[in-house]
């Protein structure tokens, strides 16, 4: 079973001034995205992360590169293509407070498996390659470092939610009661029984207890003993 750690690329400019980025080539992060990503880097430092696979588009390259720059050896850093950005299509390059006025809006916010972008990629298709992306780089892994793997997928908001309500078992309809920040991490174990999710959009905090964590696969009735203390620096 091993542990992945899903990190959304830190704030851009487009994040910044409410434009709709989608996979436009060209968008970086800014300097408080730049922050953002060197502190998630930061923490993970304490892991020895067996992978660290990212979406191709440029804003979570850059911050699996400051990921990858806090690391003592040397991850597997492939990119996969599934893992990117959802085909936003005709929606691409717009404002939101342009986009709230069309009648796809509410439609995106209330029932977002009846949801296809104009010129883009439903919601639901997104959710099956980005789930199958991240079940198949899990298992991949655990095959090849065992079950106490950890490794880390950066990719982007929608997407994260999308798995995170996967994991949760969580229909897609209510994605949007879920909420993932810049550069935030949210970590998902895929269990023999069930995928058990430790943490969601968390921005601080230590995560060295991920290295000793003892996993049987089932759920701990009352709750169990949970991690040691956090290390202080």
């Amino acid at each position: 079973m091993a542990t992945v750690i899903l990190v959304r690329h830190g704030r851009t400019n487009a994040n910044a001034t409410g434009l709709l980025a989608g996979r436009a080539p060209g968008i970086d992060l800014d300097h408080i995205g730049i922050d953002q990503a060197a502190l998630a880097g930061h923490r993970l430092a304490a892991l020895r992360l067996a992978a660290v696979v990212s979406s191709p588009l440029e804003r979570c390259r850059q911050t699996a590169q400051l990921i990858l720059d806090r690391q003592a050896g040397t991850p597997h850093a492939p990119v996969d293509p599934d893992l990117t950005e959802c085909d936003y299509g005709q929606w691409q390059g717009r404002s939101l407070s342009d986009l709230a006025t069309e009648d796809l809006w509410s439609v995106v916010q209330s029932q977002p498996t009846a949801v296809i972008f104009p010129g883009g990629e439903s919601l639901s298709a997104m959710q099956a390659r980005s789930v199958a992306a991240i079940r198949r780089h899990d298992a991949a892994l655990e095959a090849e470092y065992g079950p106490g793997a950890v490794w880390v997928a950066v990719t982007h908001g929608d997407v994260i939610k999308s798995v995170l309500a996967d994991a949760l078992g969580m229909h897609l309809d209510l994605f949007q009661r879920l909420n993932v920040g810049p550069a935030s991490v949210s970590i998902v174990r895929y269990g023999p029984h069930r995928p058990t999710v430790y943490a969601t959009n968390t921005d601080s905090g230590d995560l060295s207890w991920l290295s000793n964590a003892v996993h049987s696969g089932d759920a701990p009735v009352g709750g169990g003993a949970g991690q040691d203390a956090p290390r202080t620096p």
